[in-house]
């Protein structure tokens, strides 16, 4: 779940195993496993994919990849990232990334079905489980409102150029900028109002954009409340 965590608490490996290696691991040893979580009986017909369902002992629930899904995602990453369709798809046996996005969908639906008051929304390159907005009061009084973020002008510099040209690099940022820009990038990702993704594709260069923190901080629902050049000329 969201809980908008403190910024610069970041989460420290143990073992010398990865955040996903101990994901994958507690959810082997719930289904008492050595790996991936089972699909079915080693040399029975495996049935469809996603509708395949196998029980819990302990629970008597059903436990298939959908449900499975959403322990994952209430759960939520060990370092408070995004969990990818790849990423789930890695710990679910015969499950592919294409199919995690669909079942994020059937997800999504019967949350609206059924009016809950979460839902999962795409964060960059994966997925997180959220409180919808109109239940923010809530989490106000368990967590106290987000407090005004005291921000320098280099600050708000570097923060409105990403804002405006996301995702962008941090030489962009600084020739649009003209002055280096690195500290400031630094301090807003450490304050997750920003974050810095590597593409795939080579060079790899680290690219920033804002968080749902950031919208949250501004009051936006979305980028698109972004004021326009238009609307900033009459002010």
């Amino acid at each position: 779940m969201d809980t908008d965590p403190i910024p610069g608490h970041e989460s420290q490996t143990t073992g010398g195993k990865s955040p996903l290696e101990r994901l994958r691991a507690a959810f082997a040893e719930m289904l008492g496993t050595n790996g991936r979580v089972p699909h079915g009986t080693e040399g029975e017909p495996e049935p469809s994919k996603c509708q395949q369902t196998t029980t819990n002992p302990s629970s008597q629930q059903p436990l298939n990849p959908r449900s499975i899904l959403e322990a994952m995602l209430f759960v939520g990453h060990p370092v408070n990232e995004p969990l990818s369709n790849r990423q789930v798809a890695s710990l679910i046996r015969g499950v592919t990334p294409e199919e995690v996005d669909g079942l994020v969908r059937q997800l999504n639906g019967i949350y609206d079905e059924y009016k809950t008051p979460y839902t999962i929304i795409s964060e960059g390159a994966g997925y997180r489980l959220v409180l919808r907005d109109a239940y923010d009061r809530i989490r106000h009084k368990f967590h106290g409102r987000i407090r005004e973020a005291r921000l320098s002008r280099g600050a708000i510099e570097v923060l409105s150029i990403v804002a405006y040209n996301q995702p962008v690099s941090a030489d962009v940022v600084n020739q649009l900028r003209g002055a280096p820009s690195g500290g400031f990038l630094t301090q807003l990702v450490r304050r997750q109002i920003l974050k810095m993704e590597r593409p795939a594709a080579e060079p790899r260069r680290p690219l920033y954009s804002t968080t749902p923190r950031f919208l949250r901080i501004f009051g936006l629902s979305s980028l698109d409340e972004l004021p326009q050049s238009a609307q900033l000329e009459t002010h």
